[in-house]
């Protein structure tokens, strides 16, 4: 039975973690905190608080392992924060467990591209803010020791939504028109890409040092995505502002492709933001601050 190493067993790792179980996968969640980890005492798997910017106490909990997906958050923390999660953590279950097949979960935030124009793993990343930086310099390591990047877009689904929450919130503002598109990725199809991309053969299509967007297919600009929610909802739309910079993640406008993903043959569960809101997201509002 090939074994799994969740190490990041959060939103998404946590639904990871459960489609590699569903596969009959040998599977094993990491947490940083032993809070964390007794939230998931109920699942059919082991998880366990390993820190993974500690490289003792990886080595301390290192087994084998066919895969390892290093899916960890930085807890929206700053530059020093990315570093520790990101870079050291892949350094550190690189070079402690060295696993068939590691994965590293990464962000479409890389793309600096300010014109709206498409852009796929081809595409210049070169990212302006610090964070973007600490990304691009982990994708490189990850890289050149043969793992595979997954660069993801904005992460929602059931009880979780940015947009919705600020939406709902009254912060939510539409900047300089709303012209600026959004990537967006639904949890569910996420984990799904994830499960493809650990459990596809070595020869079929995967080099090593791959790069995929996970994204669905259909990007929206910000003045759809509000306008969709004011009719559905039935509420005012949020007011207009002056385009800023001053985002965490930087000015980019772009269109994410997810072309290179469909051709493995995954598909979106959730092709469009409509579609994910409509049926998974809208059916938890309760959870979102309605």
């Amino acid at each position: 039975m090939a074994r799994v190493l969740i190490a990041g067993c959060g939103y998404v790792g946590a639904a990871t973690a459960d489609l590699f179980h569903a596969a009959k996968w040998e599977v094993e969640g990491w947490t940083r905190s032993p809070g964390s980890a007794a939230q998931l005492a109920g699942k059919p798997y082991p998880v366990r608080a390993v820190d993974i910017t500690d490289r003792a106490a990886v080595q301390e909990a290192a087994a084998p392992f066919e895969a390892v997906i290093h899916c960890a958050s930085s807890g929206g923390g700053g530059a020093e924060d990315y570093r520790r999660v990101y870079f050291e953590g892949a350094r550190n279950l690189l070079s402690e467990l060295r696993p068939g097949r590691f994965i590293y979960t990464s962000s479409t935030s890389v793309y600096a591209q300010t014109g709206g124009e498409w852009v796929d793993e081809t595409s210049a990343a070169e990212p302006r803010h610090e964070t973007g930086k600490i990304l691009r310099e982990t994708e490189e390591f990850v890289s050149q020791n043969g793992g595979v990047v997954v660069r993801l877009a904005g992460i929602y689904g059931p009880g979780r939504s940015a947009l919705l929450r600020k939406f709902l919130s009254g912060e939510a503002r539409i900047e300089g028109g709303g012209g600026r598109y959004l990537n967006q990725a639904h949890r569910d199809d996420i984990a799904a890409a994830l499960f493809l991309l650990a459990s596809l053969p070595n020869e079929e299509k995967m080099e090593r040092g791959a790069i995929f967007n996970v994204v669905d297919d259909q990007p929206v600009t910000q003045l759809e995505a509000y306008q969709w929610l004011a009719t559905k909802l039935a509420r005012a739309l949020p007011p207009s502002m002056p385009t800023t910079a001053s985002r965490k993640r930087g000015a980019s406008n772009k269109r994410v492709s997810n072309q290179k993903l469909r051709i493995l043959g995954w598909r979106p569960q959730f092709p469009t933001f409509q579609t994910g809101m409509e049926t998974s997201v809208l059916p938890t509002i309760a959870r979102l601050g309605a």
